[in-house]
């Protein structure tokens, strides 16, 4: 499989478990629905990496998995850290500290606690996929992967739909970082999925003692 039609695939599959469960007549068979297409379409997307065989000009020299996966979790407080700083010049700007798009998953999660596999693990699993993997290899493809890495980010910001357009592109671009820094999508995945679950767990379990 060549990169443009790896990153077709996971695109379009990602598009179908984004918007599947909206045929869902009921609000939570909607939210059931949800955390199993984006579990679903993660393993997918992993299934489609591992049958692929065109690798990225930044993945011909891979970091080592132990190396691999100590930046992915040192990335995951570098990632809160930047969020923290953004937050702050968003501030400035008179833009809202609370990310709708992170209060509307708390509040599902708070009546429906399965959702947060989707939030936690098949969000962010297919999100780098898609953006980083799927996106810049495609312009890579066409050896570009800088003005990939800055329209994977601005996608990725876009699709958050709440306002904090600079705090997703710097996440997003960071992320791209992080990926082309030891050339393995396995960082960025630690990295996400870490940095989602530190924030789900700290919105749901921090309330309980105060």
């Amino acid at each position: 499989m060549t990169v443009k039609k790896y990153s077709l695939l996971t695109i379009l599959l990602y598009v179908f478990a984004f918007f599947a469960p909206i045929i869902a007549p009921t609000q939570q068979l909607n939210i059931k629905m949800t955390t199993f297409t984006y579990l679903l379409g993660a393993a997918l997307m992993f299934l489609f990496y591992l049958f692929q065989k065109e690798i990225l000009s930044f993945e011909r020299h891979k970091s080592k998995i132990a190396v691999t996966f100590i930046i992915g979790i040192i990335g995951i407080f570098l990632a809160i850290y930047l969020q923290a700083a953004i937050i702050k010049i968003e501030q400035s700007n008179n833009i809202p500290v609370q990310s709708q798009n992170t209060t509307n998953i708390i509040k599902i999660i708070s009546k429906q606690p399965f959702f947060a596999l989707a939030a936690m693990v098949g969000g962010p699993i297919m999100e780098e996929f898609v953006f980083r993997r799927a996106v810049v290899g495609f312009f890579d493809s066409f050896n570009h992967p800088w003005i990939g890495m800055i329209v994977s980010s601005l996608l990725f910001a876009l699709i958050h739909q709440d306002g904090h357009l600079l705090l997703y592109f710097s996440l997003g671009f960071f992320f791209c970082l992080l990926y082309r820094k030891t050339g393995r999508i396995a960082t960025s995945i630690i990295t996400h999925v870490g940095m989602n679950s530190f924030v789900v767990l700290a919105n749901v379990i921090l309330p309980l003692f105060t």
